[in-house]
C-alpha cells in the first residue's frame, strides 16, 4: 500500500474515534509497526492528527461517537478486488423484476456497478447505494426511515413504523463484520436490531463476506446460520470454514477476484 493510501485509512479512522492504535493500524493498512509509527509521526508533524503514546488521536475529536465498526471511508480501501468480484456473483442471482433488499456496506455497495443493467426493486437503507442506482440505473428504488450514521453512510431506526415492513423481498443482501459457526456476526446493538427487522422481510438471506470475515469475531450475533441460504467470498476461504458452511446445508459461492494469484506473484 502507498504511503498516500495509508495516509488516508489512518487520517479517515482518527476522525472516527478518540483514539486509534498502532496496531489496529497495522492490520489495516498490512503494513508493519515501524511504517505506522512513522506515517503517525509524518501526519504529527503536518499538524493533520496528534501523535499520542500506542497511536494517534484526531486534532479535533469526534463530539458524537458513531456505530461500533470502523468507517464506511475506511472499510471501502479493504480488500477491494475480493468485494468487486463477490458483488458480481451477487448480482448474477438476480433477474429482472425481482424485489431485494440491499443492506448498507462496502461489499454490498459494489453490487452497483453490474446492477446498472438490470432492472430491480431495490430497498435500502444505505445513502450511498441509493444515490447510485437512482444516478445509474433503471432500478425502482426504496429507502428506510430513520437516523443517518455518517460514518457507516446508512440509515437506521429502533422503531417499528420506520417502512421496513411494507417491504417484502425475495432475497436479501448484507455484509458481515464476521461469520462463524455460531452465525453471523454483528458489532453494534443498533445494527442488530435494525438488520433483524430487515431479514424477517426476506425469504433467502445472502452474505457477501470476503474470505478475511470468517476470521473476526463480535460477541454479538446477528442471526444463526440456518437462516442464512447463501454464502458469497472469495478465494481465500480454508477448507475448514467451506465444511462449517456446507455442514450447515449453506450454498457456497467462491469469486475468483485474482487477488490471491497476484498476491503470491508479488511475493515470489
Amino acid at each position: 500500500m502507498h504511503e498516500k493510501e495509508r495516509h488516508r485509512i489512518i487520517l479517515s479512522v482518527v476522525q472516527d474515534r478518540p483514539v486509534a492504535t498502532v496496531q489496529e493500524l497495522v492490520a489495516l493498512t498490512n503494513s508493519s509497526e515501524a511504517t505506522i509509527r512513522r506515517d503517525i509521526a509524518t501526519l504529527h508533524m503536518q499538524k493533520k492528527l496528534h501523535r499520542v503514546r500506542g497511536g494517534a488521536e484526531s486534532i479535533n475529536p469526534p463530539q458524537f461517537v458513531g456505530l461500533a465498526g470502523r468507517p464506511f471511508s475506511v472499510n471501502e480501501t479493504i480488500n477491494i478486488a475480493q468485494k468487486r468480484a463477490i458483488a458480481q456473483k451477487a448480482v448474477e442471482l438476480c433477474e429482472d423484476g425481482d424485489a431485494i433488499i440491499i443492506n448498507g456496506g462496502t461489499t454490498t455497495f459494489q453490487m452497483v456497478h453490474p446492477l446498472a443493467t438490470k432492472r430491480l426493486q431495490v430497498f435500502t437503507n444505505s445513502f450511498p447505494i441509493a444515490e447510485h442506482l437512482l444516478k445509474n440505473s433503471k432500478n425502482t428504488i426504496m429507502l428506510s426511515g430513520g437516523a443517518i450514521y455518517r460514518e457507516q453512510n446508512i440509515i437506521l431506526s429502533p422503531f417499528e413504523n420506520d417502512v421496513t415492513g411494507n417491504f417484502y423481498a425475495k432475497r436479501m443482501f448484507i455484509g458481515a463484520h464476521g461469520l462463524c459457526a455460531l452465525g453471523l456476526l454483528e458489532a453494534d446493538p443498533l445494527l442488530i436490531q435494525a438488520e433483524q427487522k430487515l431479514i424477517g422481510q426476506a425469504d433467502e438471506l445472502v452474505v457477501l463476506a470476503d474470505s478475511s470475515k470468517l476470521k473476526a469475531r463480535s460477541s454479538l450475533i446477528l442471526c444463526p446460520l440456518d437462516r442464512i441460504s447463501v454464502v458469497i467470498t472469495d478465494e481465500g476461504i480454508t477448507d475448514s470454514d467451506a465444511n462449517m458452511l456446507e455442514q450447515a446445508d449453506i450454498k457456497l459461492i467462491v469469486a475468483q477476484s485474482g487477488a490471491a494469484q497476484s498476491k503470491a506473484a508479488s511475493s515470489g
